[in-house]
């Protein structure tokens, strides 16, 4: 799949894996999930697999960049 096409489909989805989130972020796939086990990123369990959804993520970097002002 071209990057191109990567980017439209991570776009549209709703929740993103660990690995997206991590590369969204630019931080390393450990680095997110100590975030996720603290609390810090917000996240969701089905299963054994652990989502990312992306308008808590976005609500999470959102209110980052706010504090950093």
């Amino acid at each position: 799949m071209s990057n191109r096409l990567k980017k439209m489909k991570s776009e549209l989805l709703a929740v993103l894996t660990v690995r997206e989130a991590a590369q969204l972020l630019r931080l390393s796939l450990p680095s997110v999930y100590t975030g996720i086990s603290n609390g810090e990123i917000p996240s969701i369990r089905v299963g054994r697999r652990i989502l990312v959804p992306r308008i808590a993520l976005e609500a999470f970097l959102a209110r980052a960049g706010e504090r950093e002002r």
